[in-house]
């Protein structure tokens, strides 16, 4: 005998509630108790309950699903948002989409494009959206979005970003008090928003701090090989600075290969620090003095605050909101120079 399929009464049934109370724990929503969604979906595994996707969308107009598009899926800082961004969805019960355009703003344009009608909101991570109207031409007005750290020029779409060009100068005015006027900086792409907010930082940071000292600046775009490559040219220069700040960690590693392979210590020769605070940046010898900027609750806040939106038919937009990187001391910025006398 063919075995009957269960259906959401009969997991409203066996749970003893209502169906409206199981479709909003099973869909995700905040308004059910976090006892009474234990219980719901306790009971639909126990039964083995399938949501018919098909009719659900219908019944929604929703997919359960969310776009995320990103420059790249390489390297820690991606995987840790990527990480922060699927906890949330699983919690939430959505699916993700995920995609990648290698830093070319015409395959940015057709992988926004691409997700119409396929997901029910965008999280977006973006060099382009300074361009005027490349969100509005790529992108349908009725669908949420959330970008994150993204230079926002389009006040309709909310932005989750971080404070780099504060947290670049925290990482400088730490480097002068310990003594440390040479500073070098090794920056990221040219056309991203972080390596530019970050380079300005250190720019301003050193003209006050330092006015003396000319800034020493390496060309870079957030990969070990570019740090790596950063690094040597560092070991070599005749008038070798004090420290060396790279725009993000990945960098800061590479470029602490190079110095080992030269023979230059790291920090008795030399100071390194690095800005993210990756996973890695703890557990290299020395450990990498960081801007620690939570990756995975970067991830974490933007789908939320897309979801909140969502849920609420975009009657609660989620207003733009800035992290604050936290100042991290290791071993590889201690020690390097004497502290200067005033």
């Amino acid at each position: 005998m063919a075995r009957t399929s269960v259906t959401i009464k009969d997991v409203a049934r066996e749970a003893r509630v209502s169906v409206a109370t199981v479709s909003r724990a099973l869909n995700g929503h905040e308004n059910v108790a976090e006892s009474v969604r234990q219980q719901v979906l306790a009971t639909a595994d126990r039964l083995r309950y399938q949501p018919h996707a098909a009719a659900r969308s219908l019944s929604s107009r929703r997919t359960q699903t969310i776009g995320v598009v990103l420059p790249d899926l390489y390297g820690e800082f991606f995987s840790e948002l990527i990480r922060g961004i699927d906890q949330v969805a699983r919690a939430r019960r959505q699916h993700l989409l995920v995609s990648s355009y290698h830093g070319l703003p015409e395959e940015q344009g057709e992988a926004l494009r691409a997700m119409r009608g396929r997901v029910d909101g965008l999280l977006v991570l973006s060099p382009y959206t300074d361009q005027p109207g490349f969100l509005v031409d790529n992108l349908p007005s009725s669908l949420p979005v959330v970008l994150i750290n993204t230079d926002v020029q389009e006040a309709a779409y909310p932005a989750l970003t971080i404070d780099n060009y504060s947290a670049a100068v925290a990482m400088v005015e730490h480097l002068v008090q310990a003594g440390h006027r040479r500073i070098a900086f090794i920056g990221g792409p040219e056309g991203n928003f972080d390596a530019r907010e970050r380079l300005r930082g250190y720019r301003d940071a050193l003209a006050r701090l330092a006015p003396e000292a000319p800034p020493q600046e390496f060309a870079g775009d957030f990969s070990e090989t570019a740090g790596y490559e950063a690094g040597k040219r560092i070991a070599q220069a005749a008038d070798r600075p004090q420290a060396g700040f790279a725009a993000n960690d990945m960098m800061a590693l590479g470029c602490l290969y190079a110095f080992n392979e030269a023979g230059v210590r790291v920090p008795q020769d030399i100071a390194l620090a690095g800005f993210d605070d990756i996973p890695l940046a703890r557990f290299v010898p020395p450990t990498l003095t960081t801007m620690r900027v939570s990756i995975a609750e970067l991830g974490g806040q933007a789908m939320s605050r897309l979801l909140d939106t969502i849920d609420s038919d975009g009657e609660r937009v989620a207003p733009s909101a800035m992290l604050v990187p936290e100042l991290i001391v290791r071993e590889s910025s201690i020690g390097a120079v004497p502290r200067a006398k005033k």
